[in-house]
């Protein structure tokens, strides 16, 4: 069976996507939390910075972040005389998680103001600072809340990884076109890459439920 001549450049293509799913996806969080917190902050510059950053992330392409990264950056630096060359995998990593971490902000952010404003007036009155109330009362309050929003967004990253190959990273969708290009065979091979893109999402699906439910006994324990 010909297609059988294909799993070894397309596992190979799977197994750098996977790494870069789990790379921008892990980094996408940290922005989320640092752009969602920072645009609820009382210091306007913070609030400033992070409403920038999410406005521009999400207001603009992944692509044309992806490119401006790898072919534009290195331009600038030579302008200033700055080596700012990145890996592709680095500046795939950077565009994806960027780019996730402007949408999980807007998550964050609506998680924390979600939490009702009787418990900050009971933490007040116990006397908490306000980093106090944010990691003590809103977060373990918030955070399973974000949870299947997160989720979402996790399997959106995975099938967003395959705009890396524009930028010749060997991802799934790179070796899969570099195939095509060989064989002309364009329907096993972009049929074995819808499969393949379909059984990551849903093994990425059940572990993001399984995280879910993890957080959901964290916070039970909490009560």
């Amino acid at each position: 069976m010909e297609w059988l001549s294909y799993s070894t450049p397309l596992l190979q293509g799977a197994w750098v996507t996977i790494q870069l799913t789990v790379y921008s996806t892990i980094l996408g969080a940290f922005f989320a939390f640092a752009f969602g917190i920072g645009k609820l902050s009382t210091n306007w510059l913070i609030k400033g910075v992070s409403i920038g950053l999410i406005e521009i992330f999400r207001g603009t392409s992944l692509l044309v972040q992806l490119f401006w990264l790898y072919f534009a950056l290195p331009l600038l630096g030579q302008a200033i005389g700055v080596d700012l060359r990145l890996p592709p995998v680095v500046a795939g990593t950077l565009a994806l998680s960027l780019n996730i971490g402007a949408y999980g902000a807007e998550v964050v952010r609506g998680a924390i103001q979600a939490v009702p404003p009787t418990q900050h007036e009971a933490a007040k009155a116990l006397d908490f600072t306000p980093r106090q109330v944010l990691w003590r009362i809103s977060l373990p309050q918030a955070i399973p809340e974000m949870m299947p929003s997160f989720g979402n967004l996790a399997v959106q990253n995975l099938k967003d990884t395959a705009l890396v190959s524009l930028i010749s990273l060997g991802d799934l969708a790179f070796r899969a076109e570099q195939i095509r290009n060989f064989t002309q065979d364009s329907v096993t091979v972009y049929t074995l890459l819808l499969f393949m893109y379909f059984g990551m999402a849903l093994v990425l699906t059940a572990i993001m439920k399984l995280l879910e439910r993890s957080v959901g006994r964290w916070r039970a324990g909490r009560t």
